[in-house]
């Protein structure tokens, strides 16, 4: 599968490769709506304003496809769980018309302030596992990551449950703001530029 993706990789017209915007999060009812599916929450945001359904079936994941300024955009909930997420995102990467240099992982952060987000062209894991696991797969962290900040202001005792909770009444139109934030950042980035969008969103 590696080798596949290094000859992705290879090919000169990656401006003509669809743009691959990934959310991270858990499948199942059960982790609708808690921190650690910021990801999917910002896919099924993007979903509704294109106007599209996040539904066809690959690599275990569901994607939505949608353009945007002439761009083609999927979609993609990989239906693996956090802690495989690389290999639905690798096998999702070596179809011809995918690179991962037009790839956008979107993820939730306890590193970062709540309510704020960050781009960035490429970094370390952090100690989240979806990150952990597409740098296994794809044997790189060379790819663009849009990290949304769940850091509470208090201590936290256990970050296993704490990341898996539902937000709470109070937090809904702070989430709301970052989601829609989110969202914006990606279309800037798509349609201009990653530099621009950093400047504007980040922080």
């Amino acid at each position: 599968m590696f080798s596949d993706i290094e000859k992705n990789r290879a090919k000169p017209d990656s401006e003509n490769c669809n743009w691959l915007i990934v959310g991270l999060g858990n499948p199942g009812s059960e982790y609708e709506k808690t921190r650690h599916n910021l990801g999917f929450m910002v896919i099924d945001l993007l979903a509704r304003e294109f106007n599209v359904q996040v539904k066809r079936k690959e690599c275990r994941s569901l994607i939505g496809q949608t353009s945007l300024d002439g761009q083609t955009i999927e979609l993609v909930k990989p239906q693996t769980f956090m802690n495989l997420s690389g290999e639905a995102i690798s096998c999702l990467l070596a179809k011809d018309e995918r690179r991962i240099e037009k790839s956008i992982v979107v993820l939730d952060d306890l590193a970062i302030p709540f309510g704020t987000i960050r781009l960035r062209a490429k970094g370390s894991d952090g100690g989240h596992n979806g990150l952990k696991s597409i740098a296994t797969c794809l044997k790189t962290r060379d790819y663009i990551r849009l990290r949304i900040g769940i850091k509470p202001e208090h201590p936290i005792s256990n970050t296993r449950r704490f990341v898996l909770e539902r937000f709470s009444k109070r937090d809904i139109e702070t989430v709301q703001d970052v989601l829609k934030k989110s969202v914006n950042a990606i279309r800037c980035l798509i349609s201009e530029d990653l530099q621009k969008a950093m400047s504007q969103f980040n922080g």
